[in-house]
């Protein structure tokens, strides 16, 4: 068999130069060792070039950056993932934010427009009139001369009750008197909102005291024959004021208010 030949100065030359351009081309910044020497068979040294070594030593490192990159690269797919999450969370609590706040805004406007149609409700109830008496008739007209009244006139009208029909407040008001009215006999005089008075006389009995409110229809007494009478009835009247001589006419401030009796 032949021997092996050292290698001519440009080979080795070349050898050292592809190693470090390898090294290179991987990343690896670092210098060569020196070549080493190992014996053959008969005894002569060959020249090692440290080729072999470096090559390893350059894929090795190649696989560590690639394996550095795919990490890093996996971390910014990761970090990504995880902001465009947090944005979609962001935007969802927005968005459910929102949708509270509407439907808040909406409970708000429905609860504030039932207070408004309640309170027109209330005032529409309030500014109602009723009869004194449901289903009934004047007995006795309005300035009606006899000498039964001491002013020669009747200052009221007489609606026909038996003795303990129910009384009712023709409107909203407050008791300003209630008890014994002398010709009257049991009496009240409620003062309305706007301003006028009704009287309710001959009661049998009261159901209200001074300083109490009343709303329409509500049952203020009963109907009798107490005071200056000849039979059990209903003497209403209407006035400007609380007192006896301010009276008008009941049938007409009635009328006004859209009760017909």
């Amino acid at each position: 068999m032949g021997k092996h030949r050292r290698p001519s100065r440009a080979a080795r030359v070349s050898a050292n130069v592809a190693g470090i351009a390898t090294l290179t081309a991987a990343g690896v910044v670092a210098g060569v060792a020196a070549p080493a020497f190992a014996s053959t068979d008969d005894g002569h040294r060959t020249e090692d070039t440290g080729l072999t070594q470096a090559i390893v030593i350059g894929d090795v490192m190649a696989d560590n950056v690639d394996a550095q990159a795919e990490t890093q690269r996996s971390a910014a797919d990761e970090a990504a993932i995880r902001l465009q999450a947090e944005a979609t969370a962001k935007q969802k609590a927005a968005e459910a934010k929102q949708r509270a706040e509407e439907a808040k805004r909406k409970i708000e406007e429905e609860r504030a427009a039932k207070e408004r149609a309640a309170r027109d409700e209330e005032r529409k109830r309030l500014g109602t009139y009723v009869s004194p008496i449901d289903s009934s008739y004047v007995s006795t007209s309005y300035k009606a001369s006899s000498g039964l009244w001491s002013s020669g006139s009747h200052t009221g009208i007489d609606i026909h009750a038996e003795t303990g029909t129910s009384v009712r407040s023709v409107a909203a008001g407050t008791i300003v008197e209630a008890g014994w009215g002398g010709a009257y006999g049991n009496n009240v005089v409620i003062k309305h909102n706007d301003g006028t008075y009704t009287q309710y006389a001959h009661l049998s009995s009261l159901d209200v005291s001074v300083g109490q409110t009343v709303t329409p229809g509500q049952q203020i007494g009963l109907s009798g024959a107490t005071g200056n009478v000849t039979g059990p009835h209903l003497h209403f009247e209407a006035r400007t004021g609380a007192t006896y001589g301010s009276d008008i006419d009941p049938i007409a401030y009635m009328s006004a208010h859209g009760v017909s009796l």
